[in-house]
């Protein structure tokens, strides 16, 4: 019988207990980026890796021949910062991006050719493995959207991206994301116990 990736996502927790991590979390804090600035809703940001050398910013692609859906992967040179995104929390009255808060993601750029909504989801399972990618929607907190929501996390100086949401009222996977090299020999930013946290900056990108 064919099981949803929503439903996977909680009977998971069920039987693999051993691939939950806690996320210690402190008191929300406003998210800074690369100029010691507050990130805020309204604008655009480069997600660039802290560790340089072995590639450059996020972006979305598209794998193989196919043009949807596309992937949350690293560009490949350091040079580049990759494709901008927005932020957006549940609750996004005050304007400023704060650590251990539900948000969505959305990314922009010229690149996106896929008809999906170019807001980030757990797209796709494999053997221990779920790839980011497109074709999320925003808003709507709930067990229903629940593929759609990850958090900022202060780590020590720097940053990661998690997928752990709370959003409603149900267990689901709790981890930390990182880079997973896929077939296609591209870095996907993927939520695994087989690869090291993803440690990130955000850098203003020109609206």
């Amino acid at each position: 019988m064919k099981i949803s990736l929503l439903k996977f996502l909680i009977l998971y927790f069920s039987f693999t207990i051993e691939l939950f991590i806690g996320i210690a979390v402190a008191a929300p804090e406003p998210v800074l980026d690369t100029s010691g600035q507050k990130l805020r809703t309204d604008v655009k940001y480069y997600i660039l890796p802290v560790l340089r050398g072995k590639g450059g910013g996020l972006t979305v692609s598209s794998s193989g021949n196919n043009t949807c859906p596309l992937f949350v992967v690293q560009e490949k040179l350091e040079v580049l910062k990759g494709t901008p995104v927005t932020f957006t929390p549940y609750n996004a009255k005050s304007g400023v991006i704060l650590t251990s808060t539900d948000l969505n993601i959305k990314s922009y750029g010229t690149n996106i050719t896929c008809d999906k909504p170019p807001v980030w989801k757990l797209l796709k399972v494999l053997t221990g493995v779920w790839f980011l990618g497109t074709g999320g929607v925003e808003g709507n907190p709930g067990i229903d959207t629940i593929v759609n929501w990850f958090k900022i996390e202060k780590a020590e100086k720097d940053y990661v991206i998690s997928f752990c949401p709370s959003v409603c009222n149900c267990q689901t996977l709790c981890r930390e994301l990182g880079l997973y090299v896929g077939d296609d020999g591209n870095k996907h930013l993927s939520l695994s116990d087989k690869v090291p946290s993803f440690r990130v900056m955000f850098k203003r990108a020109p609206n």
